[in-house]
């Protein structure tokens, strides 16, 4: 099995245990804004759930009806992510929102905040992991859900140190309010994981990545007169990259093939997994502007 899909199923794995634990803690507590925070771990569930079955679809090779693979299907699952984030930060405001009119909170016992910290380790643990898994295997899907991850553990931190408050200093609308914040700021990273995604999903080029490959054309391209019409594409965890190359009419065909695999053997190195098209042309063909001109 890929290595993507057993991290994905490892994701699965810690988001439910975390989602229990941080329901038993609101149970615990009777804290809205522990309430909340339980409420978006739902999410971090389903969004593994997503993650999982669009990788599973990604790994799939390419066929006749796609021809260029399935890995964009990477780019859904944190769409997905996005749709659920809107609903639950919903959720949370017309339970919130009341709340602040007439602010409670139950005695919030130091053992029902204990075992909300320990979720909140969990998920600082396993989304770094998740991050450093996501740029290892470059995985668009793998970087939402850590990056997602670490959100939540901001947010738990911040209502854990609110709830404190309420509970040390009597100011119970602490607790409604700190669930307010907490809907915005999941809305805040809900925006962001569907802006990306619908990058992706729209071939958005990467600025570095384009700036990267016109630095390895101007080293390995020795003997071609000119490079122009550029153009990348990420697709999950493949990188399209396509251009055209310009070399001089006598050249042999021979001659500028090794030219290509000069290039594509660079190219694949600096970016694993990088799928690379290249069209020669004679040198009547020069645009004379592009990444390199001799």
């Amino acid at each position: 099995m890929d290595r993507t899909i057993h991290i994905a199923l490892g994701s699965v794995v810690v988001a439910t245990v975390v989602l229990g634990l941080k329901f038993l803690a609101y149970v615990m507590t009777g804290s809205l804004a522990l309430y909340s925070d339980a409420l978006e771990s739902v999410i971090n569930v389903a969004a593994a759930l997503a993650a999982l079955v669009a990788l599973r679809i990604a790994a799939r090779p390419a066929d006749a009806n796609h021809p260029y693979g399935h890995t964009k299907a990477e780019y859904f699952s944190a769409v997905a992510e996005g749709v659920l984030i809107v609903l639950a930060a919903v959720t949370i405001l017309r339970e919130a929102v009341p709340a602040l009119q007439n602010p409670s909170i139950k005695a919030a016992p130091l053992s029902g905040l204990a075992v909300n910290l320990g979720a909140s380790v969990l998920n600082a643990v396993w989304a770094g992991f998740l991050l450093r898994a996501a740029r290892a295997v470059r995985s668009p899907a793998l970087q939402a859900d850590g990056r997602h991850l670490l959100t939540d553990v901001v947010t738990s931190v911040g209502v854990l140190i609110g709830v404190l408050l309420a509970r040390m200093t009597g100011w119970y609308i602490l607790d409604p309010l700190l669930a307010v914040l907490v809907a915005i700021n999941i809305l805040w990273s809900g925006w962001h994981l569907v802006r990306d995604s619908v990058g992706g999903l729209m071939d958005i080029a990467d600025p570095q990545t384009t700036r990267r490959l016109r630095e390895l054309m101007s080293i390995h391209a020795a003997g071609a007169l000119e490079i122009h019409d550029l153009r990348t594409r990420q697709a999950g965890q493949v990188t399209f990259v396509e251009f055209h190359m310009v070399v001089p009419g006598e050249m042999s065909v021979s001659e500028a093939h090794l030219i290509c695999d000069r290039l594509e053997d660079a190219i694949q190195v600096e970016i694993g997994g990088a799928n690379v098209t290249i069209h020669v042309e004679p040198q009547e063909k020069a645009k004379h502007q592009g990444v390199l001109v001799l």
